[in-house]
Protein backbone atom coordinates (compact mmCIF):
# COMPACT_ATOMS: atom_id res chain seq x y z
CA UNK A 1 0.00 0.00 0.00
CA UNK A 2 2.97 2.37 0.59
CA UNK A 3 4.48 1.52 -2.63
CA UNK A 4 0.99 2.80 -4.33
CA UNK A 5 0.42 5.90 -2.37
CA UNK A 6 3.95 7.02 -2.65
CA UNK A 7 2.92 8.27 -6.49
CA UNK A 8 4.72 11.55 -8.42
CA UNK A 9 1.38 13.73 -9.62
CA UNK A 10 1.06 14.62 -13.18
CA UNK A 11 0.19 18.44 -12.24
CA UNK A 12 0.46 21.09 -9.72
CA UNK A 13 -2.15 23.72 -8.69
CA UNK A 14 -0.77 27.06 -7.40
CA UNK A 15 -2.34 28.71 -5.13
CA UNK A 16 -0.80 32.42 -6.01
CA UNK A 17 -1.33 35.71 -3.84
CA UNK A 18 -5.08 35.99 -3.70
CA UNK A 19 -8.58 33.95 -4.46
CA UNK A 20 -10.26 37.42 -4.81
CA UNK A 21 -10.96 37.79 -8.71
CA UNK A 22 -10.88 41.91 -8.25
CA UNK A 23 -7.74 41.58 -6.61
CA UNK A 24 -6.54 39.50 -9.32
CA UNK A 25 -7.55 41.49 -12.27
CA UNK A 26 -5.86 45.04 -10.45
CA UNK A 27 -2.41 42.44 -9.74
CA UNK A 28 -2.53 41.28 -13.30
CA UNK A 29 -2.58 44.84 -14.49
CA UNK A 30 0.23 46.02 -11.65
CA UNK A 31 2.94 43.16 -12.61
CA UNK A 32 1.58 43.02 -16.37
CA UNK A 33 3.44 47.03 -16.63
CA UNK A 34 6.14 46.39 -14.33
CA UNK A 35 7.14 43.19 -16.64
CA UNK A 36 6.78 45.06 -19.67
CA UNK A 37 9.22 48.07 -18.19
CA UNK A 38 11.51 45.29 -17.02
CA UNK A 39 11.72 43.69 -20.46
CA UNK A 40 12.26 46.78 -21.98
CA UNK A 41 14.68 48.23 -19.68
CA UNK A 42 17.01 45.26 -19.65
CA UNK A 43 16.87 45.31 -23.49
CA UNK A 44 17.68 48.57 -23.87
CA UNK A 45 20.71 48.67 -21.65
CA UNK A 46 21.99 45.79 -23.80
CA UNK A 47 21.09 47.40 -27.16
CA UNK A 48 22.95 50.81 -25.50
CA UNK A 49 26.06 48.63 -24.78
CA UNK A 50 26.00 47.15 -28.04
CA UNK A 51 25.73 50.78 -30.31
CA UNK A 52 28.25 52.50 -28.18
CA UNK A 53 31.90 51.86 -28.78
CA UNK A 54 32.47 53.57 -25.15
CA UNK A 55 30.69 51.33 -23.02
CA UNK A 56 32.63 48.54 -24.47
CA UNK A 57 34.55 47.63 -21.30
CA UNK A 58 34.20 44.55 -19.37
CA UNK A 59 32.08 46.55 -16.51
CA UNK A 60 29.53 46.79 -19.55
CA UNK A 61 29.87 43.56 -21.16
CA UNK A 62 29.04 42.14 -17.38
CA UNK A 63 26.38 43.96 -17.47
CA UNK A 64 24.95 43.19 -20.18
CA UNK A 65 24.73 39.77 -18.76
CA UNK A 66 23.19 40.73 -15.96
CA UNK A 67 20.62 42.42 -17.67
CA UNK A 68 20.56 39.40 -20.07
CA UNK A 69 19.97 37.28 -16.54
CA UNK A 70 17.42 39.73 -14.87
CA UNK A 71 15.60 39.59 -18.11
CA UNK A 72 15.25 35.84 -18.57
CA UNK A 73 14.89 35.47 -14.85
CA UNK A 74 11.77 37.66 -15.09
CA UNK A 75 10.29 35.79 -17.86
CA UNK A 76 10.79 32.43 -16.01
CA UNK A 77 8.47 33.18 -13.45
CA UNK A 78 6.14 36.57 -14.21
CA UNK A 79 4.00 35.15 -17.88
CA UNK A 80 2.81 32.40 -15.76
CA UNK A 81 1.80 34.07 -13.41
CA UNK A 82 -0.12 36.69 -15.28
CA UNK A 83 -2.00 33.87 -17.06
CA UNK A 84 -3.21 32.14 -13.61
CA UNK A 85 -4.55 35.61 -12.63
CA UNK A 86 -7.16 35.22 -15.32
CA UNK A 87 -7.79 31.73 -15.22
CA UNK A 88 -9.64 29.84 -12.29
CA UNK A 89 -7.83 26.12 -13.09
CA UNK A 90 -4.49 27.28 -11.54
CA UNK A 91 -2.81 24.22 -12.65
CA UNK A 92 0.58 24.02 -14.11
CA UNK A 93 2.04 20.25 -15.58
CA UNK A 94 4.98 18.62 -14.09
CA UNK A 95 7.05 19.15 -16.44
CA UNK A 96 6.47 23.01 -16.42
CA UNK A 97 7.12 23.01 -12.44
CA UNK A 98 10.78 21.93 -13.22
CA UNK A 99 11.35 23.40 -16.33
CA UNK A 100 10.72 26.73 -13.88
CA UNK A 101 12.24 25.46 -11.22
CA UNK A 102 15.46 24.50 -13.53
CA UNK A 103 15.47 27.98 -15.23
CA UNK A 104 14.81 30.60 -12.11
CA UNK A 105 17.10 28.32 -9.76
CA UNK A 106 19.99 28.38 -12.87
CA UNK A 107 19.22 32.38 -13.33
CA UNK A 108 19.30 33.10 -9.75
CA UNK A 109 22.96 31.51 -8.97
CA UNK A 110 24.16 32.71 -12.23
CA UNK A 111 23.59 36.36 -11.07
CA UNK A 112 24.94 35.79 -7.48
CA UNK A 113 28.38 34.82 -9.16
CA UNK A 114 27.86 37.44 -11.87
CA UNK A 115 27.87 39.80 -9.19
CA UNK A 116 30.90 38.83 -7.35
CA UNK A 117 32.73 38.53 -11.20
CA UNK A 118 31.52 41.91 -11.46
CA UNK A 119 32.93 42.95 -8.14
CA UNK A 120 36.06 41.84 -8.96
CA UNK A 121 36.14 43.77 -11.96
CA UNK A 122 35.57 46.67 -9.72
CA UNK A 123 38.34 45.92 -7.45
CA UNK A 124 40.80 46.05 -10.35
CA UNK A 125 39.78 48.99 -11.39
CA UNK A 126 39.85 50.99 -8.12
CA UNK A 127 43.06 49.04 -6.31
CA UNK A 128 44.89 48.50 -9.80
CA UNK A 129 44.09 51.02 -12.77
CA UNK A 130 47.40 51.02 -14.38
CA UNK A 131 46.93 47.23 -14.99
CA UNK A 132 43.25 47.20 -15.33
CA UNK A 133 43.47 46.48 -19.23
CA UNK A 134 45.96 43.80 -19.03
CA UNK A 135 44.18 41.66 -16.44
CA UNK A 136 40.69 42.51 -17.76
CA UNK A 137 41.48 41.53 -21.05
CA UNK A 138 38.31 39.84 -23.23
CA UNK A 139 39.56 36.52 -22.60
CA UNK A 140 39.74 36.65 -18.77
CA UNK A 141 35.74 38.12 -19.00
CA UNK A 142 34.59 35.86 -21.05
CA UNK A 143 35.73 32.79 -18.85
CA UNK A 144 34.47 34.49 -15.94
CA UNK A 145 31.47 35.00 -17.60
CA UNK A 146 30.83 31.63 -18.62
CA UNK A 147 32.00 30.00 -15.13
CA UNK A 148 29.03 31.89 -14.21
CA UNK A 149 26.26 30.30 -16.64
CA UNK A 150 27.69 27.04 -15.93
CA UNK A 151 27.88 27.41 -12.60
CA UNK A 152 24.24 28.31 -11.67
CA UNK A 153 23.20 25.74 -14.64
CA UNK A 154 24.87 22.67 -13.14
CA UNK A 155 23.77 23.75 -9.26
CA UNK A 156 20.18 24.53 -10.74
CA UNK A 157 20.28 20.43 -12.79
CA UNK A 158 21.43 18.63 -9.56
CA UNK A 159 18.80 20.78 -7.37
CA UNK A 160 16.34 20.01 -10.25
CA UNK A 161 16.98 16.33 -10.34
CA UNK A 162 16.86 15.76 -6.91
CA UNK A 163 13.73 17.59 -5.78
CA UNK A 164 11.69 16.20 -8.41
CA UNK A 165 12.93 12.11 -7.77
CA UNK A 166 10.75 12.95 -4.30
CA UNK A 167 7.79 11.44 -4.89
CA UNK A 168 4.65 14.19 -3.92
CA UNK A 169 1.77 11.24 -3.17
CA UNK A 170 -1.22 13.38 -3.69
CA UNK A 171 -0.08 16.50 -2.72
CA UNK A 172 -0.35 19.10 -4.79
CA UNK A 173 -0.94 22.14 -3.88
CA UNK A 174 2.05 24.71 -4.17
CA UNK A 175 0.90 27.61 -1.47
CA UNK A 176 3.28 30.14 -3.81
CA UNK A 177 3.39 32.31 -7.37
CA UNK A 178 5.66 29.90 -8.62
CA UNK A 179 7.67 26.17 -8.68
CA UNK A 180 9.75 27.56 -5.86
CA UNK A 181 12.54 25.27 -4.40
CA UNK A 182 11.17 25.11 -0.62
CA UNK A 183 8.23 25.26 -1.47
CA UNK A 184 8.17 22.09 -4.28
CA UNK A 185 10.20 19.87 -1.45
CA UNK A 186 7.85 21.28 1.30
CA UNK A 187 5.61 19.10 -0.89
CA UNK A 188 7.29 15.66 -0.40
CA UNK A 189 5.72 12.97 1.62
CA UNK A 190 8.97 11.22 2.82
CA UNK A 191 12.10 12.46 5.16
CA UNK A 192 13.64 15.82 2.95
CA UNK A 193 16.30 15.88 5.29
CA UNK A 194 18.96 15.32 2.30
CA UNK A 195 17.11 17.96 0.12
CA UNK A 196 17.72 20.28 2.80
CA UNK A 197 21.62 19.45 3.15
CA UNK A 198 22.09 19.82 -0.66
CA UNK A 199 19.76 23.13 -0.20
CA UNK A 200 22.41 24.59 2.22
CA UNK A 201 25.46 23.49 0.50
CA UNK A 202 23.75 25.11 -2.90
CA UNK A 203 23.70 28.02 -0.44
CA UNK A 204 27.21 28.19 0.67
CA UNK A 205 28.61 27.52 -2.78
CA UNK A 206 26.55 29.77 -4.74
CA UNK A 207 25.36 32.36 -2.68
CA UNK A 208 27.49 32.71 0.18
CA UNK A 209 31.10 31.98 -1.67
CA UNK A 210 30.34 34.76 -3.77
CA UNK A 211 28.69 37.03 -0.90
CA UNK A 212 31.96 36.71 0.70
CA UNK A 213 34.20 37.53 -2.17
CA UNK A 214 32.08 40.54 -2.97
CA UNK A 215 32.88 41.19 0.85
CA UNK A 216 36.43 41.14 0.36
CA UNK A 217 36.63 43.26 -2.84
CA UNK A 218 34.72 45.80 -0.94
CA UNK A 219 36.75 45.99 1.98
CA UNK A 220 40.03 46.33 -0.08
CA UNK A 221 38.10 48.82 -2.73
CA UNK A 222 36.95 50.82 0.44
CA UNK A 223 40.72 50.41 2.20
CA UNK A 224 41.76 52.03 -1.45
CA UNK A 225 40.01 54.91 -1.80
CA UNK A 226 40.26 56.26 1.80
CA UNK A 227 43.76 56.30 1.08
CA UNK A 228 43.26 58.81 -1.70
CA UNK A 229 44.16 62.16 -0.83
CA UNK A 230 42.03 64.35 -2.97
CA UNK A 231 38.59 64.41 -2.12
CA UNK A 232 37.85 64.48 -5.88
CA UNK A 233 39.73 61.38 -6.30
CA UNK A 234 37.47 59.63 -3.54
CA UNK A 235 34.18 60.89 -4.84
CA UNK A 236 35.46 59.43 -8.41
CA UNK A 237 36.23 56.30 -6.99
CA UNK A 238 33.42 55.43 -5.16
CA UNK A 239 31.03 56.65 -7.79
CA UNK A 240 32.67 53.60 -9.86
CA UNK A 241 31.60 51.11 -7.46
CA UNK A 242 28.04 52.87 -6.33
CA UNK A 243 25.42 51.28 -9.08
CA UNK A 244 27.15 47.82 -8.27
CA UNK A 245 27.31 47.90 -4.62
CA UNK A 246 23.97 49.27 -4.66
CA UNK A 247 22.67 46.04 -6.81
CA UNK A 248 24.74 43.80 -4.49
CA UNK A 249 22.42 44.79 -1.50
CA UNK A 250 19.34 44.49 -3.17
CA UNK A 251 19.95 40.95 -4.28
CA UNK A 252 21.92 39.05 -1.57
CA UNK A 253 20.26 40.10 1.11
CA UNK A 254 17.00 38.51 0.82
CA UNK A 255 18.43 35.23 -0.52
CA UNK A 256 20.71 34.37 2.27
CA UNK A 257 17.40 35.23 4.39
CA UNK A 258 15.71 32.54 2.45
CA UNK A 259 18.20 29.89 1.46
CA UNK A 260 20.88 29.68 4.25
CA UNK A 261 18.69 28.14 6.84
CA UNK A 262 15.47 25.93 5.35
CA UNK A 263 15.07 25.14 9.17
CA UNK A 264 14.08 28.23 10.39
CA UNK A 265 12.67 29.84 6.66
CA UNK A 266 10.06 32.36 6.36
CA UNK A 267 6.86 31.87 6.57
CA UNK A 268 4.52 31.33 3.49
CA UNK A 269 3.64 35.01 3.06
CA UNK A 270 7.14 36.16 3.34
CA UNK A 271 8.50 33.44 0.66
CA UNK A 272 6.08 34.89 -1.64
CA UNK A 273 6.95 38.83 -1.45
CA UNK A 274 10.69 37.84 -1.60
CA UNK A 275 10.01 35.66 -5.08
CA UNK A 276 7.98 38.90 -6.11
CA UNK A 277 10.87 40.59 -4.98
CA UNK A 278 13.41 38.76 -7.41
CA UNK A 279 10.70 38.18 -10.15
CA UNK A 280 9.95 41.92 -10.93
CA UNK A 281 11.40 44.54 -8.41
CA UNK A 282 15.23 43.82 -8.84
CA UNK A 283 15.66 43.14 -12.67
CA UNK A 284 12.95 46.24 -13.06
CA UNK A 285 15.13 48.38 -10.66
CA UNK A 286 18.89 47.07 -11.98
CA UNK A 287 18.49 48.97 -15.50
CA UNK A 288 17.55 52.25 -13.45
CA UNK A 289 20.04 52.09 -10.95
CA UNK A 290 23.15 51.95 -13.51
CA UNK A 291 21.31 54.28 -15.95
CA UNK A 292 20.94 57.22 -12.96
CA UNK A 293 23.84 56.45 -10.65
CA UNK A 294 25.90 55.85 -13.96
CA UNK A 295 27.70 59.21 -15.90
CA UNK A 296 29.05 56.91 -18.88
CA UNK A 297 25.57 55.43 -19.61
CA UNK A 298 23.63 58.68 -19.09
CA UNK A 299 26.06 60.27 -21.32
CA UNK A 300 25.62 57.18 -24.30
CA UNK A 301 21.94 57.71 -23.53
CA UNK A 302 21.93 61.72 -24.68
CA UNK A 303 23.93 60.38 -27.27
CA UNK A 304 21.79 58.14 -28.59
CA UNK A 305 18.26 60.12 -27.60
CA UNK A 306 20.48 63.12 -29.82
CA UNK A 307 21.08 60.91 -32.87
CA UNK A 308 17.34 59.44 -32.73
CA UNK A 309 16.22 63.58 -32.98
CA UNK A 310 18.75 64.64 -35.87
CA UNK A 311 17.23 61.65 -37.62
CA UNK A 312 13.85 62.34 -36.62
CA UNK A 313 14.22 65.60 -37.52
CA UNK A 314 15.83 65.19 -41.10
CA UNK A 315 12.79 62.53 -42.24
CA UNK A 316 10.00 65.52 -40.95
CA UNK A 317 12.41 67.71 -43.14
Amino acid sequence: METVNQTWVKEFILLGLSSDWDTQVALFVLFLVMYLVTVLGNFLIVLLIRLDSRLHTPMYFFLTNLSLVDASYATSIVPQMLVHFLTEHKAIPLLSCAAQLFFSLALGGIEFVLLAVMAYDRYVAVCDPLRYSAVMHGGLCTRLAVTSWVSGSINSLMQTGITFQLPMCTNKFIDHISCELLAVVRLACVDTSSNEVAIMVSSIVLLMTPFCLVLLSYIRIISTILKIQSTEGRKKAFHTCASHLTVVALCYGMAIFTYIQPHSSPSVLQEKLISLFYAILTPMLNPMIYSLRNKEVKGAWQKLLGKFSGLTSKLAA
